[in-house]
Formats: C-alpha cells, structure tokens, sequence
C-alpha cells in the first residue's frame, strides 16, 4: 500500500513541468506518509473513567470550583474536566474565561493579575448566594482534593490569549510535579496547538488530547505531530463512520458537551472513551 503511495507520487512528480514539486505532489506525499503513520498505530492505552464531569459539577454548582469538584463527586463522578490558566505571576488557576467578569466579581483579564488579587475575588456568588465567597482556586488545590478522593483529572489548558506558549509549558510542569505519584495521570487537553506542543515538550510521558470543535483540512498531521492520545470532539460533529476511522487512527474518543440522556446513550453505544456532560443529575455514572 504504501509502495503504491510513493509511486504514485513520483509519478506525477514526473509530470509536473521541468521535474518541479507542486503543491498537488507535496500533498499526495504528506498524505502517504500519514496514511503509513497511522495504519501502524494501535490504540493507545487509556486509564480514565467513561462519564466526566464538565467544569468540575456541570451545571450544578459554580464551574472551576472547588465546591464543582465536590458536587461532582457527590454525583458519583470518578472524572472531572476544569480549566486552567495562569495569573499574571505565574500562578495556575482555574478558570474558564479569559476575562473575570461573568464567573468572578473581578474586573478584566485574569492573566493581568497577580494570584493574590485574583484569591480576593468572588467566584461563586454570581451562581446562588449560598456559594458566596467561594474562591478561585489553584490548580495545586485541586490536585490535593481529586487525588485524595480518588478523582481523575482532564486539565484543559485555556491560556490567556496571546501566552498559550507559556501557559502550555507551565501547566503541564506543575501537573506532572503534583501528580507524580498518582496512579492516574491527568490528562491534559486544549484548543491550543502551541499550548499542547508546549505540554508535550515539558512533560512528554503526560498524556494529551487535541479538542475542536470542527475537523478542517490538516488535523490528522496536527494530531499526529502531538503525539496525542485522544481527540476530544465536539458532540455534534460525531458520527458512527468518524468513530470507526478514528479508532483506526488508534485514537481514544472524549465528546463534549452532551446533556441529552438519549444522545449520551447513542454515543455510548458507537464506542466513545469518554462523555463530558453538565447534566450530573441526569447522565449518572454506571
């Protein structure tokens, strides 16, 4: 198969004018040489729970929280996916949004702060009065919580724009420093090409799943060049066809956000490795 690839190439190598590549050829070669990459590739190993809580307790409780977390585990959730980003010091927090404005009672970017003003704010009153004070927390905290109560974790890297370079390269240190002796490591996952290529470069044995919310031309070279153990769709995107050739990437399959229990349960039955959802109290772990 692949001696057929190359051969075709150099055939229309051959007739291109005077002998030059063009940009037809460079894409039949970049395409035999995915296509031999990923036929030899097995399924990567995957040790993390099916069902996953989104931002730590759905819709349940202020997301990125450490009371999310909680909310989470009193669901029954043994996954939780969060967000992570870095204050202006350095400091890994969780948070969703660039700005601080919808979740927090703080002001403008979070990224143009130091850990100390960011600790002064509000992150649960703007979800129900009776969260009141709850703070935005540490991704050390949580690292604290979930391995003592036995949660795994899918940290999403969310840079700041414009840092996601930095932010790659220090969430992914910290992550491997603070769960260096669990037994299940975090996952890390992002939008963000730079900030996974980054994580890979800081801690090559942490595993990394690519998201998107669309498959343009190209992906599987961006997956490919990360080494990525999964791909984390966005639901709507998915079909029964995009799993089997997925599966034959050797790819692992997280899809998000999925709230309809009949949608979760046609998902589950394709053979997905990993379902995110809000709806905690409607979508129970089996």
């Amino acid at each position: 198969m692949i001696a057929d690839k190359v051969k075709h190439v150099e055939v229309a190598y051959l007739k291109t004018e005077r002998g030059k590549f063009t940009t037809q050829c460079v894409m039949l070669a970049a395409s035999a040489l995915m296509t031999s990459f990923f036929s030899m590739t097995t399924a990567k190993p995957w040790n993390y729970p099916l069902f996953v809580a989104h931002r730590g307790g759905g819709v349940l409780a202020p997301e990125n929280t450490l009371s999310a977390l909680r909310t989470g585990t009193q669901f029954g959730y043994k996954m939780a996916e969060y967000d992570v980003k870095l204050s202006r010091d350095g400091v890994a927090i969780l948070l969703h949004d660039t700005g601080l404005e919808r979740t927090t009672n703080g002001q403008g970017a979070a990224g143009a702060l130091d850990f100390a003003q960011l600790a002064r704010l509000d992150a649960g009153t703007w979800f129900n009065p009776k969260f009141a004070g709850e703070p935005i927390p540490t991704l050390e905290a949580i690292a604290r919580y979930t391995q003592a109560v036995g949660m795994a974790s899918n940290i999403e890297i969310k840079p700041t724009p414009g840092l996601e370079a930095l932010t790659g390269r220090g969430v992914a240190e910290l992550a491997q420093t603070l769960w260096s002796t669990a037994s299940v490591p975090p996952l890390l996952s992002s939008f963000s090409i730079d900030s996974l290529r980054t994580a890979r470069d800081a801690a090559p044995t942490l595993p990394r799943g690519w998201i998107t919310d669309s498959l343009d031309s190209g992906w599987q070279r961006a997956i490919a060049e990360l080494d990525c153990v999964s791909i984390h769709l966005k639901h709507t995107l998915v079909t029964k066809p995009l799993i089997a050739e997925l599966r034959e990437m050797g790819l692992r399959i997280a899809v998000w956000t999925v709230n309809d229990p009949d949608r979760a349960r046609e998902l589950l039955d394709w053979g997905i490795d990993a379902l995110i959802t809000d709806a905690l109290d409607r979508i129970q772990p089996t």
